[in-house]
């Protein structure tokens, strides 16, 4: 892999990182903190937002066969920028604003102007809030673990 593909794979990875970030948000504290942007720069919608089905797929133990799990509500969403830029969403529900904010963050933070503000006000805070609210469903998961044994009978 030389420089250039390099670069492009870590680039993609952030971006990934980003929407997942985004499209794992709770929405309200998604329009909470889409709030605080202020003035966004002009954009259009290329898609509006719609919510569609998508198959989940699962392999058995990890590691197995795939097989189909069943279906889950998506909605989608792609904005453009003045200058060409190009954000999509994707997320889980029927929470068509959800998809509308996420798209133009995901633009936002391809624009080098926005981007570390962006990171500041959105990205991180909700980052935070998922780690917390995925450290409390462990713990909470935690609570119910029951571990067995074995005890080893004195007989022969």
């Amino acid at each position: 892999m030389d420089h250039s593909q390099a670069g492009q794979a870590a680039a993609n990875a952030r971006r990934a990182a980003w929407m997942r970030v985004l499209a794992l948000a709770d929405p309200a504290a998604l329009d909470g903190a889409f709030g605080a942007l202020g003035g966004l720069p002009p954009h259009r919608t290329l898609r509006p937002a719609q919510t569609g089905m998508a198959m989940v797929r699962a392999r058995s133990g990890g590691t197995g066969a795939r097989f189909n799990l069943g279906e889950m509500t998506v909605t989608r969403c792609a904005v453009t920028m003045d200058d060409g830029v190009v954000g999509v969403s994707y997320v889980q529900g029927r929470s068509l604003r959800h998809a509308e904010q996420a798209a133009i963050a995901d633009a936002l933070l391809q624009l080098p102007d926005w981007h570390e503000t962006v990171q500041a006000h959105l990205i991180q805070p909700l980052a935070r809030q998922h780690a917390e609210r995925a450290e409390r469903q462990a713990r909470v998961a935690a609570q119910t673990k029951v571990e067995f044994f074995t005890m080893v009978r004195g007989e022969d």
